[in-house]
């Protein structure tokens, strides 16, 4: 390839970062590859102090949104990515929140305006990979619903990238760590996902060992640590969490150049 290699993660929110793809972006960075983060929201929807959620007494979004930009940077020092770009729409909040309705919630911006702004990223980092959520968004939420439609948009008007990926969860090990977790003692309610959650083993494409960067993808889930929910995997089992850090799964959605039917590599294909 005649340009630097670049990946470019494409998240909703601070800390979305950290578990699908907070592995690859270590490991890349190590390997010498120039890794990119767009985040979309500022998180305004996220706990306040104390777990304050949006709508209750107390809950200031702005100083939610300045403390998890911040809770942001450090996250990213600790994956060592190179680049750090916020977008800066409103936090949309979860499927029925008051916040869909906002008229400047991200959710609600038109495609084609979001989708123009990050083109100007990819026009100015030019990534070979590039790597958001499948079209539920993982698991419905409409800002990660709207960054998958983005970054598909992005990818198809400015051509660039040669490789799109959906991050995903194995259906497979996410019903292995409920076992594992039954058997620690977690009770079910703490980790209570519908029978469908995940993805098909069938339809994943790529698996990347990421083992080795299970303590730097730990480090930059405390650092979010104003989520109860994101840190809430930081109190599984040991065995359990080695699961959950130990690999990233994907499902490649499109490809300008040769690759296996089944990869360990996000760029496989694209190597000298």
């Amino acid at each position: 390839m005649d340009r630097e290699l670049t990946v470019m993660a494409v998240h909703a929110h601070p800390d979305d970062e950290v578990i699908a793809t907070g592995g690859i972006l270590a490991r890349y960075a190590d390997e010498g590859v120039r890794t990119v983060l767009v985040t979309c929201t500022n998180g305004e929807q996220g706990d306040g102090p104390g777990g304050v959620k949006p709508g209750e007494p107390g809950h200031d979004e702005a100083a939610v949104a300045e403390r998890r930009l911040a809770e942001l940077r450090e996250s990213a020092a600790h994956l060592r990515i190179a680049h750090l770009e916020t977008l800066g729409y409103r936090d949309s909040g979860m499927v029925g929140w008051q916040g869909n309705e906002h008229a400047q919630a991200f959710a609600n911006v038109p495609v084609e305006t979001a989708a123009a702004r990050l083109g100007e990223l990819m026009e100015r980092y030019r990534p070979q990979v590039v790597v958001t959520y499948d079209e539920n968004g993982g698991y419905g939420h409409p800002d990660h619903i709207q960054a998958h439609r983005i970054a598909v948009a992005a990818v198809e008007g400015t051509g660039i990238p040669d490789k799109l990926y959906y991050s995903a969860v194995s259906r497979e090990r996410i019903r292995r760590l409920a076992e594992l977790m039954r058997a620690g003692g977690v009770a079910n309610e703490e980790f209570d996902l519908p029978d469908d959650f995940g993805t098909p083993d069938e339809l994943i494409t790529t698996v990347v060992d990421v083992a080795a960067y299970a303590d730097d993808k730990m480090k930059a889930l405390r650092a979010h640590a104003s989520q109860g929910d994101t840190i809430f995997l930081l109190r599984l089992p040991e065995e359990a969490q080695r699961q959950v850090f130990a690999e990233e799964a994907f499902v490649r959605r499109m490809s300008r150049v040769a690759a296996p039917d089944r990869e360990d590599d996000l760029f496989a294909g694209l190597r000298a």
